[in-house]
């Protein structure tokens, strides 16, 4: 994992540094001021907060907390209305294809996470997990050696059908997220094949891996709990690497936030083709275009009017 920058260590000039540090302290008085003022049960959830900016390995700053408390609170953001069910891994039921007679998933329920696979593209379609937050970040055990072949799929895709072919194998689980909140044996599960899809390796190791990690440790850390959505998305027509597994053309990813009985949403559809260093703001999208590129329908078990406000909204910045 990648520890943040000291202060310090940052090629800044002492000016610079001294006024983020001033506002920063700034930041931190005026929410000290307000949070005297607020009723208990708001307190403890910004307590949680200011506590996940002291807390190692959880890169939380007291500028994304009074962002926090702002869009929380204040902005009307999140709606007034939650999902009902089954909330393990999948928020608002599992996603389905929209138009009659398209393929079914099949779903694969696994120790820290749920795939909706495709045999046809031999790709998962959805992933979904929960991460919630830790009193204190574990050190996962080791990352395994190698990739397996999921035997409850019909089409037995093996680690050696990427080999040489300028894709890496790309996590949709990711590894260090399922390994802290699940253990070993969950870790392990992430290297079937089954949530593997063909990334190119700028992507797999740049913008998609600061995702990955932004959502293991700092919106854990800011808001308790967060669901994700995640899968590849096809063009008409793929070109496919041996064994007939499909290459996407892009890959979408949702963030669930549930506080105080609202609900918001975070959608980014980031290209097969995106620069490793990439600004994420760059790629936030809706859930309607998302469910029009994949052809899938999610959060199913909100009510009518909830769903269509929630899945039409594109978010002004990444949280």
């Amino acid at each position: 994992m990648r520890r943040p920058i000291p202060l310090h260590r940052l090629p800044l000039p002492p000016a610079v540094l001294r006024w983020v540090l001033i506002l920063n302290f700034a930041t931190a008085g005026l929410l000290g001021g307000w949070y005297l003022l607020q009723p208990a049960g708001r307190q403890d959830e910004v307590r949680r907060l200011v506590e996940g900016a002291f807390a190692r390995g959880k890169n939380v700053t007291f500028l994304e907390i009074a962002w926090d408390v702002w869009h929380l609170y204040y902005s009307g953001t999140a709606l007034g209305s939650v999902a009902p069910g089954d909330k393990t891994f999948v928020y608002g039921g599992a996603p389905r294809p929209a138009a009659a007679g398209d393929e079914e998933p099949r779903v694969l329920v696994n120790r820290g996470y749920v795939a909706g696979y495709s045999e046809r593209l031999r790709n998962p379609r959805w992933v979904a997990y929960r991460v919630r937050d830790l009193p204190r970040m574990p050190t996962p055990k080791a990352r395994p050696e190698k990739f397996d072949v999921d035997r409850r799929t019909a089409s037995r895709v093996a680690s050696e059908s990427y080999a040489g072919s300028g894709y890496d194998r790309g996590h949709m689980a990711p590894n260090y997220a399922i390994a802290t909140r699940y253990g070993e044996a969950a870790q392990r599960e992430t290297f079937l094949m089954s949530n593997i899809t063909p990334q190119r390796h700028a992507l797999n190791a740049g913008l998609w891996r600061e995702l990955e990690m932004r959502i293991a440790t700092g919106y854990p850390a800011r808001y308790g709990e967060v669901w994700v959505i995640t899968g590849p998305v096809f063009g008409p027509s793929p070109r496919t690497l041996r064994g007939g597994v499909a290459v996407p053309a892009a890959f979408f990813k949702i963030i669930i936030d549930e506080q105080d009985g609202k609900l918001r949403t975070l959608a980014f559809l980031v290209p097969q083709d995106a620069p490793e260093k990439a600004d994420p703001g760059r790629y936030l999208t809706s859930i309607d275009e998302i469910e029009r590129r994949t052809g899938l329908d999610f959060l199913a078990e909100l009510d009518e009017a909830a769903q269509r406000a929630v899945e039409s909204v594109q978010a002004g910045r990444v949280w």
